[in-house]
């Protein structure tokens, strides 16, 4: 029990992560990697933006990696909570929201619908400055109104 708590707690403290890293890191200092993806056109299926997905599966590895190697015991359900979260995070953002590939097109339920809206207030912003709704499953209420 206490390791499925880890997971879920690790995978919630993600989408903190996700808000945090998105607002002050991607449109922060490391805004030459993220901004390819508020782009219009992309002359490429993959964007530098892809780093970060790359770092935090290397995170979430190295947790596993320390469970294994060192016995750190809550290396492996905080690896696997990132990990969740990852795959969530490609779902939800990369195929559903900006149908990198064409799953998921007809969703129509209130949370996607809201998830959606507040996706497009966020890149209708194309500089670093002025954005908003920086998280990804955690979504403003005012996104959810008729």
């Amino acid at each position: 029990m206490l390791l499925i708590s880890v997971v879920l707690v690790t995978f919630i403290f993600m989408e903190f992560m996700a808000w945090f890293s998105h607002k002050y890191i991607m449109h922060g200092f490391l805004w030459s990697l993220h901004k390819d993806h508020h782009k219009k056109n992309h002359k490429s299926w993959f964007e530098r933006n892809d780093l970060f997905f790359i770092f935090y599966a290397l995170v979430s590895s190295g947790l596993v990696v320390l469970w294994g190697e060192a016995g750190f015991w809550p290396g492996l359900p905080m690896g696997i909570g990132i990990f969740l979260y990852g795959i969530t995070y490609f779902l939800v953002h990369d195929i559903f929201i900006h149908q990198r590939f064409k799953l998921f097109r007809k969703a129509n339920n209130r949370y996607a619908k809201g998830l959606r809206r507040a996706h497009k207030m966020h890149h209708k912003h194309l500089d670093k400055d002025k954005g908003e709704c920086f998280g990804m499953l955690w979504v403003p209420l005012k996104y959810f109104k008729r």
